[in-house]
């Protein structure tokens, strides 16, 4: 099941953000974007995820039009911008509050990927005393530990350690594995270049190359 990005635009304030992107996104490949702070690479991600309405073109997933047929894209992990938690609560009780909306893994699970990152799910550290590092790994954790047909990740390897960004990428091409739909952006590019199947540049809100 594709998503097939047709020809959209967005404005804000009277500024083209997004002008005219087209582009397929196949099952079991990773696309890597890149470009310029306020390129669009965040812009399309919210897009592509249904944060935010086009003002022309439509993204097409499963044959279902987004914001016509479907109000979000289903089964997606996602990391755009700053994710909010419940700051009062640990890390573990976060995802544990998350995972109960869909009940699709265990708390095993949940356990399982917070120790991978390096997070300890019997903590009771509140995420309002964690670290940046840490809370990246724990919004990582969020969008990874259902497995998603579907990952939209703006700049995942943010705040990461050296170690931290060698299990993430190892952990992606085992997502990809499963045949996940990846996008993500990065300023960092040797992630571009080692993860990567489909290298896409963005400027002034344009598809400016690919490869």
């Amino acid at each position: 099941m594709n998503i097939n990005i047709n020809s959209i635009s967005k404005y804000i304030n009277s500024e083209c953000v997004l002008n005219s992107v087209s582009y397929v996104f196949e099952p079991g490949k990773i696309y890597g974007i890149y470009g310029k702070n306020g390129s669009g690479k965040t812009m399309l991600l919210r897009a592509i995820a249904g944060l935010i309405k086009t003002d022309s073109g439509t993204i097409e997933y499963n044959g279902k039009i987004l914001h016509k047929d479907l109000d979000y894209l289903p089964d997606t992990g996602i990391i755009i911008e700053n994710i909010q938690f419940w700051k009062m609560y640990s890390g573990y009780e976060n995802l544990r509050m998350l995972a109960s909306i869909n009940q699709n893994i265990s708390e095993d699970e949940i356990r399982d990927i917070m120790s991978y990152f390096g997070l300890d799910p019997l903590s009771k550290k509140k995420v309002s005393k964690y670290s940046l590092g840490m809370r990246q790994k724990l919004s990582i954790c969020q969008a990874l530990m259902e497995h998603p047909h579907i990952l939209l990740l703006d700049e995942p390897t943010n705040a990461l350690d050296q170690s931290s960004i060698s299990l993430f990428r190892n952990r992606i091409l085992e997502e990809k594995s499963r045949n996940t739909i990846i996008i993500f952006t990065s300023h960092n590019q040797e992630d571009i270049e080692l993860l990567a199947d489909e290298i896409i540049h963005i400027e002034d809100g344009r598809i400016k190359e690919h490869r």
